[in-house]
């Protein structure tokens, strides 16, 4: 059915759950699950005013940091699949808009489904404040699961 599985990845509970949903998803149809986590790049501008500093030792760029900790959460989902014993996983990291590079990252590579994480917000709260999950399903020409 599904050959290929994009799963949005930021170490939230909702990621979480829909990581281990497409598990079980990508074991009934032998498919491939394709890990992503997005950060937002940083300009030098919003570097430069920001009351966060980055850790000295590595550089002190924001940029870097917010770069290292999507790389730490993507591997980490990458070996809960793999510990779930299903070893068809690939992890990736981008920068940019969330919600555009995700479905932009879809295309890329050919994903025909994504599963997404839902933050629990009520359709209000959902509508005023806009969910990554909700712009997904908005923009996405493939089917969305959201979990």
């Amino acid at each position: 059915m599904f050959e290929k599985i994009l799963v949005p990845y930021d170490g939230s509970r909702g990621a979480w759950r829909a990581l281990d949903k497409a598990i079980g998803m990508a074991r009934l149809c032998d498919a491939q699950i394709v890990v992503l986590t997005v950060y937002r790049h940083h300009s030098m501008l919003e570097a430069s005013l920001s009351m966060v500093r980055g850790n000295v030792e590595r550089g002190g760029n924001l940029d870097a940091e917010m770069r290292d900790t999507a790389r730490e959460a993507a591997d980490y989902a990458k070996k809960h699949v793999k510990e779930a014993g299903h070893e068809k996983v690939s992890a990736f990291i981008k920068a940019g808009q969330p919600a555009r590079t995700i479905v932009s990252f879809c295309k890329e590579k050919k994903c025909d489904l994504i599963v997404v994480g839902s933050r629990g917000l009520g359709a209000t709260e959902g509508y005023l404040l806009g969910s990554v999950s909700h712009k997904v399903t908005g923009l996405s020409d493939c089917p969305v699961l959201v979990v």
